[in-house]
C-alpha cells in the first residue's frame, strides 16, 4: 500500500513519519487490497491543550474509509485513527467480501 503523510504548515520529523508508516503497516496486514493511504497532520490553534489532529482516508476497492482524531499529541492521534479504522475495515470486509 503506498503511504502519502502531509504535514500542513510544519515538517514533520523522520521519527513521526516512520512511527506512523509503522501504524499503517498494521492496517495494511488487516486489508490486503487498500491501494492507498493518506495521512493528514494539523495543529490547531497552537495555544491550547489537545490540538494535534490526525486525518486517515484509506482507498479501497469501490469506497475510501475516512477517520480524524485530535489528541495532545500526533502519535496519540494516529493511534487512535487505526483504532478507529479497524471496525470500519471489518464493516468493508463484511460487506464486499461476501
Amino acid at each position: 500500500m503506498n503511504t502519502t503523510i502531509n504535514a500542513v504548515k510544519f515538517k514533520a520529523d523522520e521519527k513521526l513519519e516512520k512511527f506512523i508508516n509503522e501504524k499503517v503497516a498494521k492496517l495494511d496486514r488487516l486489508i490486503d487490497n487498500a491501494t492507498n493511504c493518506e495521512v493528514i497532520l494539523k495543529v490547531d490553534k497552537p495555544e491550547s491543550d489537545n490540538n494535534k489532529i490526525a486525518e486517515f482516508t484509506l482507498a479501497l476497492p469501490g469506497q475510501k474509509l475516512f477517520i480524524s482524531k485530535q489528541a495532545n499529541t500526533f502519535e496519540e492521534a494516529v493511534a487512535e485513527c487505526i483504532d478507529a479504522m479497524k471496525p470500519q475495515i471489518d464493516k468493508y470486509k463484511e460487506r464486499y467480501n461476501k
